[in-house]
């Protein structure tokens, strides 16, 4: 740091702020100590810094064993929020969400030093397995368990989505929209339920009982094969893109084409959404706001800030081909 003060004419003090991202430097300045730590090819020595503040300069998220399309956008929205904000990110990888398992955890990060945690948290299993995270512990939980414990928290709002695509197919002139549901171990997958069910009970429509998945497109194929055998049915709300690109698929194959007979709306809006055939409506999760939010609430904890803050983080629908005005 001496050498960029000097390379740079500042103070050491200087320095210090400009890596910390500090306010108190003007433009100017900044740039002339960010050219000379590029020249010199500075890295900051993490021990050292551990050393001098009491912290790591490191997170940790508990993640458990998936691939699926969310919790892996909500993982990598985390990582590069925390690399904004000069942290390194490690993940600790389980198989469920449980106690015990959580337990485990907390000494793993603790032996880790880790300044905080972030957990992804989707299942209804996990508020036991929240309860064990010890309040001295700055920790936030992101997903569908927000609401669990005194761990405070940041979700998507997976209801006003299911309710806004299921108005939407209801604004077209459909009399009810049937619906595939996630796997009733996911409590994303209860909050799309009940979305829907509330924008149906709101039109006074009927709910057909739902159809459930396991948020893959060989389940969708099977719910849309049971779906397209029922000529009464002319709009379907899919509870993940995955699932919705199997429905689609049976729909073509028992050649009730989409949109002209049957409507479908998903969730999610995959990349690959625009290019199913046709191209998907759907409801799109702001992972990246997720990311953001998460390790800004998570840094304020390890500050030193409490309270059982909950922030939530809309969602909303992408109108594309694959939905259009009922034709009785």
């Amino acid at each position: 740091m001496t050498d960029v003060a000097t390379a740079a004419g500042v103070s050491h003090m200087t320095v210090s702020r400009v890596l910390n991202g500090s306010a108190r430097v003007s433009p100017g300045t900044r740039e002339r100590v960010e050219t000379a730590l590029r020249q010199l090819g500075y890295r900051p020595n993490v021990a050292a810094r551990a050393l001098a503040t009491g912290r790591s300069g490191q997170l940790a998220v508990v993640f458990f064993d998936t691939t699926l399309y969310g919790p892996a956008s909500t993982l990598f929205a985390i990582e590069q929020a925390a690399r904004r904000e000069g942290y390194s990110v490690s993940i600790l990888s389980l198989r469920q969400l449980d106690p015990t398992s959580m337990t485990d955890a907390v000494a793993r990060l603790r032996a880790q030093a880790v300044d905080g945690t972030i957990i992804v948290a989707p299942y209804a299993t996990a508020g036991p397995a929240l309860a064990e995270v010890p309040e001295d512990l700055p920790a936030v939980v992101v997903g569908g368990a927000a609401g669990s414990g005194h761990v405070p928290a940041v979700a998507l709002d997976q209801e006003a989505g299911a309710r806004a695509a299921t108005q939407h197919l209801l604004e077209l002139g459909h009399r009810t929209v049937h619906h595939v549901a996630g796997p009733e171990t996911w409590i994303d997958a209860g909050g799309r339920v009940r979305g829907w069910r509330a924008a149906l009970a709101e039109a006074g429509a009927t709910a057909p009982a739902p159809l459930t998945g396991d948020w893959s497109a060989r389940s969708g194929y099977e719910a849309g094969r049971t779906l397209a055998a029922d000529p009464t049915v002319t709009a379907i709300f899919v509870a993940n893109d995955h699932m919705a690109l199997g429905v689609l698929r049976a729909l073509s194959e028992a050649g009730r084409p989409v949109p002209d007979d049957v409507s479908v709306v998903g969730f999610d809006d995959v990349p690959e959404a625009p290019y199913f055939p046709p191209a998907l409506t759907t409801v799109r999760q702001d992972f990246d706001r997720v990311g953001r939010e998460s390790v800004a609430l998570l840094l304020r904890r390890v500050a030193g800030e409490t309270g059982r803050d909950v922030i939530g983080v809309p969602t909303n629908l992408v109108v594309r081909a694959s939905t259009g005005p009922h034709r009785p």
